[in-house]
Formats: structure tokens, sequence, C-alpha cells
């Protein structure tokens, strides 16, 4: 039987408010965590990812409170993100409710970050993210290739976005996490083209996440290969319901997860 494709929604957040916006900018309120937590988990989401989307650039840990609060209230997989910069950050995320954790900043500056949290927590706790957007000349225009940012996509690295999701899951990450920062709220649909080419490197679950705008964009990011989608906007304000989700994905012939009826 084939693994059921996961359908994700994620939670950006902003000193304690689930926010939105289009490449990380803009950004507008979308709610109250845990609130939304408890909605997701009634609708059948698959798993829940909470990312404090400024922890990083404000130098700040997650909100480890906020963080505890929305695991009492979903019975799904928890990953949590942002600002983890330690296997003790990891730790105390677990602690907190959390079942996977995400790095992006830290390994990326230190990747024997990844190695060490896979070694004491295991693999399947460790969530590469990686923020990823095309390269660009020097005239601002697409090149060949794809580039890993940091700090909400604000910072290039120069690091090649190919070879570094090789190497993060040779180094121990369970899964990978790929948001296309050029798709990031846009509503436009998933980058295939990136989806398929990490998938090409790794054997590793791969995340879709960037640029759903409605239901009919998830079977596509599976049929390149991805393993699972995210999406925010589109949950958040309505727009595409889990179950509309799962239906498109059904339809296109994938398998997925229904919620019970109890």
């Amino acid at each position: 039987m084939s693994v059921a494709v996961r359908v994700i929604p994620c939670l950006d957040v902003d000193a304690g408010r689930v926010v939105k916006g289009v490449n990380f900018e803009n950004l507008r309120d979308a709610g109250d965590p845990v609130e939304l937590a408890r909605r997701y988990g009634q609708a059948g989401a698959d798993e829940l990812t909470f990312l404090d989307i400024t922890a990083s650039s404000g130098d700040r840990s997650t909100t480890y409170e906020v963080v505890s609060r929305t695991a009492e209230e979903v019975f799904i997989p928890l990953t949590v993100g942002g600002g983890v910069r330690t296997v003790e950050d990891v730790d105390r995320l677990l602690r907190s409710g959390a079942d996977k954790v995400g790095v992006n900043t830290a390994a990326i500056a230190r990747p024997e970050l990844i190695s060490e949290v896979a070694e004491r927590f295991g693999a399947q706790v460790l969530v590469l993210s990686a923020d990823v957007r095309r390269r660009r000349g020097e005239d601002g225009s697409p090149v060949e290739g794809f580039e890993v940012t940091t700090h909400g996509g604000r910072r290039g690295t120069g690091i090649d976005a190919l070879e570094w999701c090789a190497r993060a899951a040779a180094l121990g990450a369970g899964e990978i996490l790929l948001n296309s920062m050029d798709a990031d709220g846009t509503k436009s649909g998933f980058d295939l083209e990136l989806i398929s080419a990490v998938r090409r490197e790794v054997s590793i679950p791969v995340i879709a996440s960037g640029g759903a705008g409605r239901a009919e964009d998830l079977p596509p990011a599976i049929g390149a290969g991805a393993d699972a989608v995210l999406a925010a906007s589109i949950f958040h304000f309505g727009d595409v319901t889990i179950a509309e989700a799962k239906d498109a994905l059904a339809g296109a012939g994938h398998p997925v997860r229904r919620a019970s009826s109890s």
C-alpha cells in the first residue's frame, strides 16, 4: 500500500500571532495559533508546522509557551522551527510538546548540528527547513540554479540548494521542508522544477511549501516528487479546506488519510 500524502497547515508565528504575507513581507494577522491548531486538528490535517518566522532575524528563542499551548490542542505530529541553534534548543522544544524540530540558519552556519541532533534524538525528529530561491544575475534576472537563503529569505548564502539538501540528508536530516521563496505567498502554484530537482538528490521525504493558491495546485507538487504539501494562506483565510485539499489529491490518484467521523 502506498504511503498517504500528508496535508500540513503551516502557522507562521510572529510575536505570538499567526501572520502571512508575500515573500515574508507585508504581513497580516491570520489569528491565534492555539485556536488555528485546534481547528486544523479537528478538520483532519495530518500534521501541523509552527514556524517562528522572526526568531533567527530577531536573535531570540522560539516562543516555548505558545508552542506548549499549541501542542496541548493537537493530537497530530507538530513540527516547530525558528531560532533553533543548539541540541539544547531541540531538547527544550521536544519537552514543550513538539514532535519534530526544524533547523535552517544554525545548520547552515554549523552543519554538524544536523548530525548532533540526529544522533541524540533520531533522524525522524530533525526537519531541514530549506528556504530556497532561484539564483539571479547582477541585473536581477533569474539564472540557472537555486540558492539557499536564511533569515526568512532576507539573506542569500551563495550555497547551492541541491548540494545543501543532499548534504543535510547525508548528515542525518529526516526530511526536508522545501520552501520556494520566489513562490511564497504568491498563490501562483508550487515551484515544480525545484521540487523535482531536490527529489533527484535525496531519498528522504520532501515537503513542498510555497505557492499554493487553490486545491488544484497540490497534486502537481506530489507528481513532481514531494511526499507532503504544506500551505498557510489558503487554509488560514478559508480559500481551501483540509477536506477540499484531500479531495483534490485523491482525485488525482494520490492516497490520503481521511478524518475520523467520531
